[in-house]
């Protein structure tokens, strides 16, 4: 696990933003008529969506990322504090979206930009609306991204999203390009102690009694839970990245399933970007 200030690099705040801007924000995120769509499916448990505010199209349906000039979509239009906090910022955007998940929902352990290792460039969180049980884990240590200020991901970084309990949590979420506007707003990076929470490290013993479940979960047909449950280790314990797509590994062997396990070491190798 690590500490606040090694985590740092990882996850931090930067500025804060304007209460009553960010409440009408929020707002805005919860009565716009949005195309949510759901997206990186390989990623996620489901109850994740996404809509686009800039991206290349103009199209605020159009959400799979890529390196682009980003311009305001259709949806954007109808989000006017949004804007303006946008244009305020100054950034050279990449690609502006809503992200929201659902409540018992999870983004698995991953890693992203693995693909866009080109160009310098960094992705912000603004927080919108969200929970005590919404937090990331990254490090061994899980982070909720508490509403009031610009939050800075290194997503380069292995990590992953839940929302234990809801309700929805949303985020404006910023890819932008490195320039001397982006520099500004990230000269005093932080991360408070009380946003941060190191998660327990597991022992051979709980590993063994959560195989053994996942075990018995299968042998009575309910693989897929099974799998769901050994990839939820990663948010209640400090694990050896990619543990949990080991795991699942492990658990196909034993049930004399090979394909399966050799599906799973290939999804570890692709989510966290690995390249052996």
């Amino acid at each position: 696990m690590e500490t606040p200030t090694a985590l740092a690099g990882q996850i931090a705040q930067l500025d804060a933003v304007d209460s009553a801007q960010l409440e009408r924000m929020r707002h805005e995120a919860l009565t716009a008529q949005a195309p949510w769509k759901a997206e990186y499916g390989a990623y996620q448990s489901g109850g994740w969506w996404t809509t686009s505010l800039m991206n290349a199209s103009g199209d605020a349906a159009d959400v799979t990322i890529g390196d682009c000039a980003a311009r305001p979509t259709d949806l954007l239009a109808q989000m006017p504090d949004t804007a303006a906090l946008l244009a305020e910022l100054g950034l050279n955007y990449m690609w502006v979206r809503l992200a929201r998940l659902e409540a018992n929902a999870f983004l698995w352990e991953h890693r992203d930009y693995d693909e866009l290792d080109q160009v310098e460039r960094h992705r912000l969180h603004i927080p919108l609306h969200t929970n005590s049980s919404a937090y990331l884990v990254t490090g061994g240590t899980k982070v909720h991204m508490t509403g009031g200020r610009i939050w800075r991901l290194t997503p380069t970084y292995a990590h992953g999203v839940c929302n234990l309990l809801g309700p929805d949590r949303i985020h404006l979420i910023a890819d932008v390009y490195a320039d001397d506007a982006y520099r500004r707003l990230a000269r005093h990076p932080s991360l408070h102690p009380t946003a941060v929470e190191p998660l327990p490290a597991i022992n051979e013993t709980i590993t063994a009694e959560r195989l053994q479940a996942a075990r018995a979960m299968a042998d009575l047909g309910y693989t897929e839970a099974a799998e769901r449950m050994l990839l939820r280790l990663f948010y209640a314990y400090a694990l050896p990245e990619g543990t949990v797509y080991d795991l699942i590994a492990e658990l196909h062997t034993s049930l004399g399933d090979e394909e399966a396990a050799t599906r799973w070491a290939s999804a570890k190798r692709r989510l966290l970007a690995l390249t052996a």
